[in-house]
């Protein structure tokens, strides 16, 4: 594992790392009926409406490894965890490659399809066949299915017996809660990585007062489950940058878990539609709310330890041509 020490070289002086990021070479599928597919310039079909999912400049609709180094780059931006969402359609042959091509860059999940009997061999493929370290699995989109069911309980077992870490986002409600609960206690060695910081941005009230988002925070009092922010710009993007009711949110959720319990994550590319994808970070590192030792943790030194990258690239500072 590489030392911190070495890798913090970026402009802030602080180790980025990204925990939930997206890639795929096309969107060609289709959810709860309704079709999902690339457009041009940046467009996609969604769910019957057309919609800015990438910027505009990508025109071919690839939202590839390339590009996204290069914005990683740009943004000094160490490495990131790429995850699935059955939106962009199960991305496993593409991911196995992007790993396999820039081991130093990125880790990527794996995805079965958990909506038909039988994935658990498909994962199985997945994790001794491919060799992927995690395994996503968007709980928001089961259409009722059970996180403890026999086979995901299998699965579950068979990950925790093979360190394959599961990235997973929540569904509205305390039912999925209750499930990963019992998930814990059934594979406590597992390691988990709740996205989308627990959804903070209930409509009715600010997450800091909905019960049901600080039970699912507090999983993460439990030693091996984490918490990562993926698009929690996209979360407060009515308010836009510098997004303090988003600090807000990190700081309610840091006080229930601790800042070791935390990680960022930008939810790349959807979000850069709105910001940069160095917004979609530095609003924490300019932010007065925050320690220097926060935000190290959060941005960078969390992820460093919870998914073992090693050999980071360190990554010089660039400034721009208008400075």
């Amino acid at each position: 594992m590489a030392s911190l020490k070495k890798t913090k070289l970026n402009h802030n002086r602080m180790l980025i790392i990204d925990a939930h990021s997206h890639l795929w070479l096309q969107q060609d599928t289709s959810w709860n009926g309704k079709p999902i597919r690339s457009l041009k310039n940046g467009r996609s079909l969604f769910l019957g409406e057309e919609v800015q999912m990438l910027p505009p400049f990508i025109i071919d609709g690839r939202n590839t490894a390339e590009v996204f180094l290069s914005n990683m780059d740009y943004a000094q931006v160490a490495a990131a965890v790429v995850v699935q969402e059955f939106i962009d359609g199960i991305q496993n042959d593409y991911l196995s490659d992007v790993s396999q091509h820039y081991p130093n860059r990125f880790i990527t999940c794996g995805m079965a399809n958990y909506l038909q009997d039988g994935f658990y061999e498909e994962v199985e493929t997945l994790i001794r066949k491919k060799g992927f370290r995690g395994i996503a699995i968007p709980g928001h989109r089961l259409l009722g299915r059970s996180l403890t069911s026999v086979e995901m309980m299998k699965m579950f077992h068979l990950m925790e017996d093979n360190d394959v870490f599961l990235s997973i986002t929540l569904e509205d409600g305390f039912g999925q809660i209750a499930q990963l609960r019992e998930v814990i206690a059934e594979c406590p060695r597992l390691r988990i990585a709740i996205g989308h910081l627990g959804m903070a941005n209930p409509p009715l009230s600010p997450p800091w007062e909905n019960e049901q988002w600080r039970q699912q925070i507090m999983l993460a009092r439990e030693p091996k489950v984490m918490v990562e922010s993926g698009g929690i710009t996209w979360l407060y993007n009515s308010e836009f940058y510098p997004f303090p009711s988003a600090i807000r949110a990190i700081r309610e959720a840091a006080d229930l878990v601790g800042w070791k319990k935390l990680m960022w994550g930008s939810d790349y590319p959807r979000t850069i539609t709105a910001i940069t994808y160095r917004m979609s970070y530095d609003f924490v590192t300019k932010s007065n709310e925050l320690s220097d030792a926060e935000k190290q943790l959060f941005l960078g030194e969390n992820a460093h330890q919870f998914y073992g990258f090693s050999n980071l690239t360190e990554l010089p500072y660039i400034k721009n041509m208008s400075e």
